[in-house]
């Protein structure tokens, strides 16, 4: 297939609607040019937020490179953004350029990012007309000399919707077919799937399949045969089940010291450990020593000096075979004699001012997004796409 229009120039703002227009539907506004039809692309939707979308969409990129050399990627909609030259882009946008170089516009393939008051603003102003305008004129941008774009949502089907730009309308705008991915099972993702596709088949889109996530390895098969069973009864094809790896939702330090957040009280050049274990070191020494191995964050309040010896004693020395890291919390430094120890340990260590159950929790608590520089993950993403997505029947499809 050919490369799409040429780029549009920016558009100018639309007036803005009534404020009492927004309960209907927008239409579509009459003055804008159709999207571009001839590249093809597919909308990587979801049943809720963290199933899998992004990991979905970094290893299909992978797989679609060997048939399409220039791909285009874009999220119309983003709710998680970091700032890069005063614009607000979406963090998978960040992940996806850097790791595969897409040479598309960062702005481009984040047009629209939901800052904490913009749907107050677009309820009081609703101006639908200008924000499709965005959309589609950033999408022709990205989809430039492009053989394919992948398109990827935010949330469930009707995420949006308080904008009037749901994900089932995002996808129509587009004018592309949809995958949805939901975590592994069978009730109650298909459940979910069947939901979120009446949301799509209203407003005229097309669910060519449903990727199943972080299924237990040992009931990969089983869960198989009956999902797509289950889906067919539904005239839904199953198009992938990809096994539980923990990998991928495994914290590393560096997220958790940006997340609590927190000093480092060393210069460790491991913040790239990944965390597969928390242990609140709330016990007696002989407890914990048996509790110290790899992969172990060990949280512990910063008087512990006894804890914080004792890794030290037992660790110190074996690299990336010691501890993942270690968390001393209430804001409690150490004093200046267990402070050296410290800083000639291997593996990070970091000092919080919550309390050792605030920062358990919110360790436990944290979603974890992949991130350019997490290259085992991203390694492991993309074996598991390969291996157990059925991407010559998605492309078929499209």
């Amino acid at each position: 297939m050919g490369p799409g229009p040429a780029p549009p120039t920016a558009p100018k703002e639309a007036a803005a609607r009534p404020a009492n227009s927004a309960c209907a539907r927008p239409p579509r506004p009459a003055n804008l040019a159709a999207v571009n039809r001839d590249t093809p692309r597919v909308f990587i939707a979801a049943t809720r937020q963290n199933e899998g979308k992004t990991t979905t969409s970094v290893g299909l990129t992978s797989v679609l490179l060997e048939h399409y050399p220039r791909i285009g990627y874009i999220k119309p909609v983003g709710q998680r953004f970091v700032q890069v030259d005063e614009q607000k882009i979406d963090e998978d946008i960040i992940l996806m350029d850097r790791v595969y170089q897409l040479h598309c516009p960062l702005v481009d393939m984040s047009p629209i990012a939901v800052e904490p008051d913009f749907t107050r603003r677009y309820l009081e102003h609703s101006n639908y007309d200008s924000l499709v305008q965005k959309i589609l004129s950033a999408f022709d941008r990205v989809s430039w000399e492009k053989d394919f774009v992948l398109c990827e949502g935010s949330g469930h089907a009707g995420v949006g919707s308080v904008f009037d730009l749901s994900n089932a309308r995002v996808a129509k705008l587009l004018e592309a077919k949809v995958i949805i991915v939901t975590q592994g099972g069978i009730g109650k993702p298909i459940d979910e799937v069947c939901l979120n596709r009446a949301l799509f088949e209203k407003e005229g889109v097309e669910v060519i399949g449903v990727i199943l996530n972080k299924v237990l390895p040992e009931k990969l098969d089983f869960i198989t045969e009956f999902a797509r069973k289950g889906l067919r009864r539904h005239g839904l094809e199953l198009l992938g089940v990809l096994p539980l790896e923990p990998i991928l939702s495994s914290p590393t330090l560096d997220v958790i010291r940006e997340e609590l957040p927190a000093e480092p009280l060393n210069d460790s050049r491991q913040g790239g450990n990944l965390v597969e274990e928390v242990v609140v070191g709330a016990m007696s020494v002989r407890q914990a020593l048996s509790l110290f191995r790899r992969g172990v964050l060990v949280i512990t309040p910063g008087d512990r000096e006894d804890i914080v010896l004792a890794a030290a004693t037992t660790l110190f020395g074996r690299g990336t075979d010691g501890l993942a890291g270690m968390v001393l919390t209430d804001g409690q430094r150490p004093s200046p004699s267990v402070m050296r120890v410290i800083e000639a340990l291997p593996f990070p260590v970091l000092l919080a001012q919550q309390d050792s159950y605030r920062v358990a929790s919110r360790v436990h608590n944290l979603t974890v997004k992949t991130r350019p520089g997490d290259r085992r993950k991203i390694e492991v993403i993309r074996e598991l796409i390969s291996k157990y997505v059925d991407v010559p029947r998605i492309l078929s499809a499209l």
